[in-house]
């Protein structure tokens, strides 16, 4: 295990630069997230990081070692891409152990490696079956494994979930997070999906245009936003937003007016106002909205409803008589507000 830290990072293809001076330090142990949309330059920093892409400027350390100038194979990093990269004419027990093969390690200690991550894993019955022979989970769980058998201080996972079905996806998010909890191996992974960073990681980078916007916990991402990017990124649905001007304990707009904390900004400020789907509630008075549609799941019944030709999205646990085209009211507590500045976009208060 090991820590990583990256100092005031730049990469730049010719004139385009696509990192800004990035900086932020992983502990040894801990799962971290990068996640951001398309080109926001995370895949690029985890490259950097296993010594696959070079470095414009700044440093990267592993364990306190500046490893700009190592190669990848010299950094005890081993990392599972998105596209599994089986070697087709191996078994999955040859997959395997084939970096150990490699380094000339002992056919003793080799099998033992194999035996070990296969156990972890469920692969014993696999171990004798050709890549061909596998369903796109099972693919993923031998990349995985052949990471685990190098007993590397660092993982490394690019999008590994992404060529795989809805369903498998959820399995794949709980092994490999189950993976990490018994191995205590420090953990870079990039996505895409931040459901995925929600639910895997010990601390989230959200990125986005070669910069970091912030970094925290899962829950500290969601409840306290540091702009307006994060807030409508993190969080499934996305966070309802719309402008409005600021007055003395509410915000007054879409021809309404939405609680907010005394205090949290200036009288006559033009603010961005946020509320969760999760945290609107249908009441026998506040906000007026027409229903455009209804969505039920279940457990959950998700509402897309017009407040002044704006759609917001209500989600509401249990079931709802609301129809298209029926008015309904909209309610909130002050506290679940979130303000955020209409220039800057910085969150208020």
């Amino acid at each position: 295990m090991a820590s990583v830290a990256f100092q005031n990072i730049h990469k730049a293809y010719g004139k385009v630069k696509v990192i800004h001076g990035i900086g932020f330090d992983i502990a040894d142990g801990e799962f971290v997230v990068l996640v951001g949309p398309s080109g926001c330059g995370k895949s690029t920093l985890l490259r950097m990081l296993a010594g696959l892409e070079e470095i414009s400027g700044g440093e990267i350390l592993i364990d306190g070692k500046v490893v700009n100038d190592l190669e990848s194979k010299d950094r005890d990093i081993a990392m599972v891409f998105q596209s599994y990269a089986l070697y087709p004419h191996m078994t999955v027990r040859e997959n395997m152990g084939f970096s150990l093969r490699l380094r000339r390690a002992d056919k003793g200690t080799t099998e033992a490696r194999v035996a070990k991550a296969s156990g972890i894993l469920n692969l014993d019955p696999l171990l004798d079956r050709f890549p061909r022979e596998l369903s796109g989970g099972q693919r993923q769980r031998v990349a995985m494994g052949r990471a685990i058998v190098r007993d590397p201080k660092v993982f490394l996972f690019d999008e590994p979930l992404s060529n795989l079905d809805a369903k498998l996806r959820v399995a794949m998010r709980a092994e490999i997070k189950a993976l990490h909890q018994r191995l205590k191996t420090t953990t870079v992974y990039v996505t895409h999906d931040q459901i995925e960073a929600m639910t895997m990681a010990d601390r989230i980078v959200v990125m986005h245009d070669g910069i970091v916007e912030q970094i925290g916990t899962p829950l500290e991402l969601f409840d306290r936003p540091g702009n307006l990017f994060v807030a409508q990124f993190i969080g499934s649905p996305s966070m309802n937003v719309f402008r409005g001007t600021a007055r003395n304990g509410h915000v007054e707009a879409l021809g309404a007016r939405w609680p907010v904390l005394p205090g949290i900004c200036r009288v006559g400020a033009d603010v961005h106002y946020g509320i969760r789907p999760t945290d609107l509630v249908l009441a026998p008075q506040g906000v007026p909205a027409r229903v455009v549609v209804v969505e039920p799941t279940g457990a959950e019944t998700e509402l897309l409803v017009q407040v002044a030709d704006e759609n917001i999205v209500v989600v509401m646990h249990g079931r709802t008589a609301a129809r298209p085209d029926d008015t309904v009211y909209l309610a909130l507590d002050a506290d679940k507000a979130h303000v955020f500045d209409a220039a800057s976009g910085a969150r208020l208060g």
